[in-house]
């Protein structure tokens, strides 16, 4: 389970665990863990005004306000008017918090050296020290154009536009988690996750002209990105054609980017049939909108795109009925691909499997019922 934490957990259960342990030292005192830096920072700094406690712990004035009040009631802490300033108050510890400091002081240090266990506790804190800064210094989250987070690039594939030699451009992020998607550090993206540059992309691309004639932008889900047309604009300037894979959850971004000519072809996912569509794509049936998908399908077969639909399909999540079922949806399209799944190290969900070669042809005949121009793709044969 403690592989799976990234920073942020690992903080939130020190901070909490802290609490906790002073909490226990703290109830006899009916004191809470909320008090305690107060408490320190007051009994180091008599006199300290309300607004110097509130920006020493940055934290907000109403909240420091609370804590006060608190140890004001308990009889820990007095406030005096400064007698140069009627209008400040200053803080200052009583008689009765001698007691309640002393134990303080050796919990902290006892807590300290629990913390320390199998650690070189001074290179944390050290280390500790400079993120805290960072955090001060990078409190805002940088605004970068075109704000879209390129996860990955396959430099050259004759699989993934049909008929073209492409670049695959992966986006990260996705709108479903989908479990047996092998592409999890796309839709759980990792704190330590290092995105592609745009910049950095143009620049091959302007380099391979010539070699490549497509580029194929899947993810993830592209069309959650912010600034998504302003990126393909780029690339289209560049000459090349673009094909854009999607979940088709997002119909009116995808009307848009088509209607615009920015996108030359259209690889649309059908997860499932319309009843099994929630549970597969790994969202909550009473917020998952299966009409959107239904206005994805109907927009691409009624336009005048080059599109193709595709079911990756799998033993647990697909039967015969089911694979029946989407082709009656999507009877007529201009083309639809049953894809065989396919295991790795990075999926979502472990525990799925493949249908074989002789059962995924046996498959694709029950969907050619419904659309003749079915195929199946990516099938191993044995």
């Amino acid at each position: 389970m403690a592989a799976n934490r990234n920073y942020l957990t690992n903080i939130s259960v020190l901070y909490r665990n802290t609490q906790k342990f002073f909490d226990k030292v703290l109830s006899r005192y009916d004191i809470g863990s909320g008090q305690l830096l107060s408490l320190f920072f007051i009994n180091e700094h008599e006199g300290i005004t309300m607004q110097e406690l509130a920006q020493s712990g940055e934290v907000d004035k109403g909240t420091v306000t609370k804590s006060i009040q608190r140890l004001i009631e308990q009889g820990y802490v007095q406030a005096r008017t400064d007698e140069n300033d009627r209008r400040i108050k200053r803080l200052y510890t009583t008689e009765k918090v001698a007691e309640v400091m002393k134990t303080l002081y050796e919990c902290r240090k006892e807590l300290r050296s629990k913390l320390a266990t199998g650690v070189d506790f001074d290179t944390f804190e050290s280390l500790l020290d400079g993120v805290t800064e960072n955090s001060r210094v990078y409190n805002e989250p940088e605004e970068t154009y075109p704000m879209i987070r390129i996860g990955g690039m396959q430099k050259m594939t004759l699989l993934d536009y049909p008929g073209k030699v492409a670049a695959v451009i992966f986006t990260s992020g996705c709108s479903f988690k989908c479990p047996y998607c092998h592409n999890r550090d796309l839709v759980f993206v990792p704190e330590n996750y290092e995105f592609f540059k745009p910049e950095e992309i143009f620049s091959y691309l302007q380099k391979r002209k010539g070699i490549l004639d497509g580029v194929a932008i899947t993810g993830g889900e592209p069309l959650i990105q912010e600034n998504l047309e302003e990126f393909i604009s780029e690339i289209k300037k560049l000459g090349y054609p673009v094909k854009l894979d999607t979940n088709g959850y997002h119909p009116e971004r995808l009307k848009a980017l088509c209607e615009s000519g920015m996108i030359d072809y259209v690889a649309m996912d059908i997860k499932n049939t319309p009843s099994k569509y929630a549970s597969t794509v790994g969202t909550n049936s009473e917020v998952f909108r299966i009409d959107n998908i239904k206005e994805s399908v109907a927009f691409l077969m009624a336009s005048g795109i080059e599109y193709e639909f595709r079911t990756t399909v799998v033993r647990e999540l697909h039967d015969e009925e089911d694979i029946a079922d989407i082709a009656r949806w999507i009877r007529g399209a201009r083309h639809f691909y049953l894809q065989q799944y396919s295991d790795s190290d990075n999926v979502i969900q472990k525990g799925f499997h493949a249908y074989s070669a002789d059962e995924m042809r046996k498959l694709c005949k029950i969907a050619q019922e419904f659309v003749p121009a079915a195929e199946i793709r990516g099938v191993k044969e044995g």
